[in-house]
């Protein structure tokens, strides 16, 4: 292991420090104007932005500090498993199979449309171009993981491909936005699902199972802690390739959520929400604003990708004849999270808030694995 001084550990530190300190603040004032800023520039992209802030007008460069290094090999890691313990297979159950499979179906075009593109590409040379210059296509891959899975699978699939800093913050601006678009689409979606039903003679309402949200208290946060350490500290020790080390320990986050009786989940995705700040602090710690331009094409492409996921759901609700509500609902779960899906749920049926944070969390679950598979389908036609 490479020898680092005191005071070249301690300067990124205290950037990192700062910025999570800075965001909490803001997070919890109630001031109207701070509240509108975080809802367009919310916490995980100003967790990027300010450590590179910071950064570039002190001329500090933190490119190869070991830092990274450890948030790649710990930190990343840690936050997979403890982010994997909050999936409860049991309350999938309580949802139905149709809601599901308009859900999934909204997931497999997310993860679907970058190969759709290299596919296209293929016949069309300007596209082709697009996607290989400065290594774009890997910013797409970052978007599945943003939109199935949240902000660790989208770290998680940065770092499996590689994507350059400067394609990511990209990435980060415009999806933020676009995400922040389509929540107001899909509350006004949602609020006109019922008339949407009965012009596509639509009748059938699914028997939703009761679901109580419930956090057991009986492991303490200390314990919870102690537990996910030394099962990442078992993991580096094995020293196992990245995908193989991020499928291992999602399978066994999964297993502790759903076999651990007592197992505080309310505890562990507080946890990891910070774990999530910490590790976008230090990528912004590299992060260089000179190569950062308007990327029209890209606005096109998230524009296009969007209205394709949300089309191909509709279509799939449509030939199921379920509620047209849960395309909304599926959505929100998938791109929006488990921050927004309760919320325009809420507009509609708030009994159907619990299902609706069931689904953003099962999303949580299985957007660094609908990733992989997008990876793999890429290289296949590369």
């Amino acid at each position: 292991m490479e020898h680092i001084s005191f005071m070249e550990m301690i300067w990124p530190l205290t950037i990192v420090v700062f910025t999570i300190l800075v965001i909490r603040m803001l997070s919890v004032s109630k001031n109207i104007a701070i509240k509108t800023l975080l809802d367009w520039l919310p916490a995980i992209l100003m967790a990027y932005i300010i450590p590179a802030f910071i950064c570039n007008f002190a001329g500090l460069n933190f490119d190869d500090h070991i830092i990274h290094k450890i948030s790649r090999n710990a930190l990343i890691p840690f936050t997979i498993l403890i982010v994997m313990s909050n999936m409860s297979l049991k309350e999938l159950k309580s949802i139905g199979w149709k809601p599901l499979v308009v859900f999934i179906s909204g997931s497999f075009f997310i993860a679907l449309f970058p190969v759709l593109l290299f596919i296209i590409g293929k016949f069309v040379p300007y596209i082709s171009e697009w996607l290989n210059a400065g290594d774009q296509w890997k910013g797409l891959i970052t978007v599945i993981g943003s939109w199935i899975g949240g902000s660790i699978s989208q770290l998680v699939l940065k770092e499996t491909v590689e994507c350059p800093e400067n394609v990511f913050l990209s990435i980060l601006i415009f999806d933020n936005l676009m995400v922040n678009i389509w929540t107001i689409i899909m509350f006004q979606f949602i609020k006109r699902s019922d008339v949407i039903n009965n012009r596509l003679g639509i009748t059938a309402k699914e028997n939703l199972e009761k679901i109580n949200i419930t956090t057991s208290n009986h492991l303490g946060g200390g314990w919870i802690l102690l537990v996910m350490a030394l099962i990442t500290a078992m993991n580096y020790v094995l020293n196992l390739p990245f995908i193989t080390q991020i499928i291992v320990l999602s399978l066994t986050g999964l297993m502790i959520g759903n076999f651990w009786i007592g197992w505080n989940k309310n505890f562990a995705l507080q946890v990891a929400s910070i774990l999530i700040m910490t590790i976008m602090a230090i990528l912004g710690l590299k992060l260089k604003f000179d190569n950062l331009s308007m990327n029209v094409q890209l606005i096109l492409i998230l524009c296009t990708w969007i209205s394709g996921h949300f089309l191909f759901t509709v279509f799939v609700a449509w030939r199921l004849k379920t509620n047209m509500a849960w395309v909304a609902i599926g959505s929100m779960a998938n791109v929006g999270g488990i921050a927004t899906a309760p919320a325009v749920t809420a507009t509609y049926d708030k009994k159907m808030m619990p299902h609706a944070i069931i689904l953003a969390v099962l999303s949580m679950a299985t957007g660094t694995f609908w990733g992989l598979c997008t990876i793999w389908l890429v290289g296949q036609l590369n």
